[in-house]
């Protein structure tokens, strides 16, 4: 059953999404829905010709940070210095590189200019954070993402040059003591680095528990 959500602020049980994860549509991207959302294991996901669709898979993609890997040529490229590495610095220029940047099968983009206004509400009040990539001065790669205890729900990444994202999320686990890195979905990028599928009931608990 696909719930339809209205002005008041509430989310459905996520056990009750459909096979494919989606569980409700409809409701805002305001600052307290979407916080709610992420402490529910609840994230946005549509496009401009749609909706506002609110998903939780049954199975998320994660990283535990402790679980890492990382290859000898990535090893190779984080000790040379070639890319300097920032957080917060820059967070509505990476949002919007994210949102740029052609993807594989996608036609477009989901981060539509709503989507974009409420992440940087969402930065600005602390809750939405970004990791920026740097080589001479340019910022060549990055990703962004909301802190729910813990947790770092990632939502998206980019890359103008090779290896850039990967730093960045390799950066993000070594530094910032996260006990969890939120993948969403499965990519063999992110699963070549060690994500793993694990069952909603198991990121509910660990998002529930760690403080």
């Amino acid at each position: 059953m696909i719930f339809q959500l209205d002005n008041d602020l509430w989310f459905p049980d996520p056990e009750l999404a459909e096979d494919d994860g989606l569980l409700a549509v409809g409701g805002d991207l305001g600052l307290d829905r979407l916080k709610l959302a992420y402490e529910h294991g609840i994230f946005p996901w549509y496009s401009d010709d749609t909706p506002i669709l609110w998903y939780s898979p049954h199975e998320r993609f994660v990283l535990f940070p402790e679980r890492l890997k990382v290859s000898k040529s990535m090893r190779k490229v984080m000790e040379s210095n070639q890319f300097s590495i920032t957080q917060n610095r820059c967070f509505e220029e990476v949002i919007e590189a994210c949102s740029e940047v052609p993807r594989e099968g996608q036609d477009g983009t989901w981060i539509t200019m709503e989507m974009k206004k409420a992440y940087i509400d969402l930065h600005q009040t602390g809750f939405a954070h970004s990791v920026e990539v740097w080589h001479n001065g340019e910022l060549v790669g990055g990703l962004y993402g909301v802190q729910v205890n813990n947790i770092f729900c990632g939502e998206s990444m980019f890359s103008k040059v090779s290896n850039a994202s990967k730093a960045a999320l390799i950066w993000l686990c070594q530094n910032k003591n996260y006990n969890l890195i939120d993948c969403q979905v499965h990519t063999d990028h992110l699963s070549s680095l060690g994500a793993e599928m694990i069952m909603r009931e198991e990121y509910l608990n660990i998002l529930n528990t760690i403080r």
